[in-house]
């Protein structure tokens, strides 16, 4: 391929590690281990195979339809990366030639042939990556398919190596992934454009901020790679909307995720985010405006907003939901929500406004809890905020965090309290994570705080009995909808409704899938196990059999 026709960069999207192998790699730390029995609630173990949420959906309609009823299977992340789409934007907008892949394990044909096409560089993304395991596969699959073209790997695992290593430590973890430029700025979309410009004039990258790559000499050096000055960016989110309209070489579908703000307005101590992302920056309105109207153009049907605090400002967010309704896009829209920071006006708009479901990042019932947490919330602004929420028929996801310094059982009871009481649509409690770089983080003298990850222990819990305290909180919530965070989540919501099924439909499977779950919690006997996943497992196809008409053909055909 002649050197001016040559793609500059491909971006890859998402790479979710199949289901089978990622448990049995977490198994190797042990079944009674917290990450193992953490994943145990993403999963149901039936007929001698471990099926996640999406897994299972899929054997209960292939075992529902009639034998060669045509069903495209459901994904996990089945819509477009916004990461990929956004950089692909960007960089097209930046003068280059770019393409992006959605699913690395469902696109590596494509990609290959991509490959085979000899481009500048492949970027690949790593927003929700917390091991490197993810992108050495992709890594070493574009070594296969062509040795030679330049890897760039940026995005928040490459950000917290950078923060938690230096010198041989950091050239390890670098080594490990295996690509040829890593991108540590917190947003680095100008960067990435910067090291293609140089790519593409075969140039050096010694004037690039914000990279680490192999040392061939110079004065900066981490182990065996250079580190360059870094530059902070401030890339405008109202001159970089996504060009939705350029995005058709890849189907998009009927929902998509878009952001108007970036970073986050608050600072609760568990959180590093604020920290990498900076002060909270805000699309204008037109901005706004002009990137719905797009997706409207293109037929979108629901729309997820990815803004950490998406109705901060409030005023802000009553504008938007003003929008919404004045230019009648007839989106169904489903977004993070700080229900503690909401009023009546702002929860009836948003309802008049589409809005169909909400990520509630409760966190705990207990004042204590949020205080040490810094939430700047109050257990009364969430029962109030709730209660809003449920008389609009808006869904609502509450999720909770568990162990965190200062629990006690004492607190422990306060959030199931809460959870009984507020009753969300759907729920999870996870396990405290001690990640190194948060707030909490600088104060394990404060609350003896050992260990990280996982496995803690400071001067009110461990993390083995905050296990235990999950379990139980799982096996006495009777009203609520447990979602499982491995590959499914509240986002799955939107997703599912593209595909045709309805909100009262995707409940109703839910509560089966719950109750399968609860035999897996219970550690109820093999024989009494069987027989009720047959009885609980057979409701769910007569569900399925029962939406199989006409008004199901979305969901049979994948659209």
């Amino acid at each position: 391929m002649a050197e001016s026709t040559r793609r500059d960069c491909i971006v890859i999207g998402y790479n979710e590690t199949p289901f089978d192998e990622y448990e049995a790699g977490i198994r190797r730390y042990g079944e009674d281990s917290e990450a193992y029995r953490d994943l145990k609630f993403s999963f149901i173990e039936l007929e001698g195979k471990r099926l996640n949420y999406v897994d299972l959906l899929n054997h209960v309609y292939r075992r529902a339809l009639p034998s060669g009823t045509p069903h495209a299977a459901f994904r996990s992340g089945g819509i477009p990366s916004l990461a990929a789409v956004y950089l692909c934007s960007f960089l097209r907008r930046h003068g280059h030639d770019v393409t992006y892949l959605n699913l690395f394990q469902h696109e590596k044909e494509r990609l290959a042939e991509l490959l085979a096409q000899n481009p500048r560089a492949v970027a690949i993304t790593t927003t929700f990556y917390v091991l490197n395991d993810p992108v050495i596969e992709m890594v070493q699959f574009i070594r296969q398919h062509n040795p030679d073209v330049r890897i760039i790997v940026g995005g928040p695992l490459v950000s917290n190596h950078h923060r938690r290593y230096e010198g041989n430590e950091l050239a390890v973890v670098l080594d490990d992934l295996g690509a040829d430029i890593y991108v540590v700025e917190s947003q680095g979309e100008l960067t990435l454009s910067r090291v293609l410009d140089r790519l593409k004039a075969g140039q050096e990258l010694g004037d690039v901020p914000n990279l680490i790559y192999p040392a061939e000499g110079g004065p900066v050096r981490a182990g065996r790679y250079r580190i360059n000055p870094p530059q902070a960016e401030s890339n405008s989110l109202d001159e970089n909307i996504i060009d939705w309209r350029g995005m058709a070489e890849n189907p998009l579908g009927p929902t998509l995720q878009t952001r108007t703000a970036r970073s986050c307005a608050y600072s609760c101590s568990f959180c590093a985010y604020p920290m990498r992302a900076g002060s909270l920056t805000l699309a204008g309105m037109d901005a706004v405006a002009r990137e719905l109207d797009a997706m409207a153009e293109l037929g979108t049907q629901n729309v997820v907003f990815i803004d950490d605090t998406f109705n901060v400002p409030l005023k802000r967010f009553k504008e938007l939901c003003r929008l919404l309704i004045e230019r009648r896009y007839g989106f169904n829209w489903f977004s993070y929500f700080r229900c503690s920071n909401s009023d009546d006006e702002a929860v009836d708009l948003a309802a008049q406004s589409g809005c169909r479901g909400v990520f509630l990042g409760i966190e705990s019932g207990s004042p204590r809890i949020l205080a040490n947490m810094n939430k700047a919330a109050t257990v009364e602004k969430y029962v109030s905020g709730m209660k809003r929420l449920h008389a609009h028929g808006i869904l609502t996801f509450a999720s909770f965090i568990l162990g965190f310094p200062g629990e006690t059982e004492e607190t422990v009871e306060e959030t199931l309290a809460f959870i009984q009481e507020t009753r969300p649509d759907y729920y999870r409690t996870q396990l405290w994570y001690c990640e190194p770089g948060t707030a909490v983080d600088a104060k394990r003298q404060q609350y003896g705080i050992t260990g990280q990850g996982f496995i803690w222990r400071h001067d009110t819990m461990e993390s083995l009995e905050a296990m235990d305290h999950i379990d139980r909180m799982f096996l006495t919530v009777k009203d609520s909808v447990w979602l499982p965070q491995w590959s499914f989540d509240f986002w799955i919501i939107p997703y599912l409704l593209g595909r045709g099924l309805q909100t009262e439909q995707f409940k109703a499977l839910m509560r089966l899938a719950h109750q399968l779950l609860a035999l897996e919690i219970a550690s109820v006997s093999s024989e009494a196990k069987r027989v009720q996943q047959r009885d609980y497992v057979g409701q769910m196809e007569a569900l399925v059999r029962q939406w199989s008409g006409a008004s199901s053909q979305a969901v049979l055909a994948g659209r």
